[in-house]
């Protein structure tokens, strides 16, 4: 980086390594007006993800599943228990080859075709994960297994399926609360589902 860079990274110091990487950065940030200030932030880093919206448009339902996150349990959950998309970190593969094994070891289904939708920054101020979004038609024929994920990965997957509407009714009621699978079944509403 040159003198005149808008960010000047003057400092960095690892906190914690484990299944991320937690770092505090001091770094010389240039403002709109050319003064520049100094700023303390911490970063975590665990790589880069993919999520799924599985979707069967003749039967108008959605593949979800229900894990443990210990986030939202220390957060309110009773029981950390969390309805979401079936997601990934990438460990270094494609986005789309990363998904179609998620969607695999989570719900059990065997897709070919994904159809990659957008990319998103979930929580840009202390995280430094790109998701993925997919979507993927699912049907009978595909189910290959019950899913469940990975034991030895420390999961414990419940595979569910709803109704859309089911699900849009679950979300304004606030049954929902992870932020991809909102996304993605509003993605839904607009761009898979008509509405009856």
């Amino acid at each position: 980086m040159t003198d005149s860079s808008p960010i000047r990274i003057l400092d960095s110091q690892i906190l914690a390594n484990d299944w991320g990487v937690l770092t505090k950065y001091t770094l010389d940030y240039q403002r709109r007006d050319g003064s520049r200030q100094q700023h303390t932030r911490e970063t975590y880093d665990r790589g880069n993800g993919a999520t799924v919206l599985l979707y069967n448009l003749e039967r108008r339902t959605i593949v979800l599943i229900r894990q443990f996150r210990l986030p939202t349990y220390l957060n309110g959950i009773p029981d950390g228990m969390l309805i979401e998309t079936p997601a990934g970190l990438l460990d270094n593969a494609a986005p789309e080859e990363r998904i179609r094994a998620e969607i695999e070891e989570e719900t059990g289904y065997h897709l070919h075709h994904v159809t990659k939708l957008f990319e998103a920054y979930m929580s840009p101020g202390s995280v430094t994960e790109k998701l993925y979004f997919f979507a993927a038609e699912y049907d009978s024929d595909t189910h290959r297994s019950e899913g469940g994920g990975l034991a030895d990965e420390g999961e414990d997957i419940e595979v569910m399926e709803f109704g859309f509407d089911e699900l849009l009714d679950m979300i304004r009621a606030g049954r929902i609360l992870d932020a991809k699978t909102i996304m993605l079944v509003h993605y839904a509403a607009l761009y898979l589902f008509p509405k009856r």
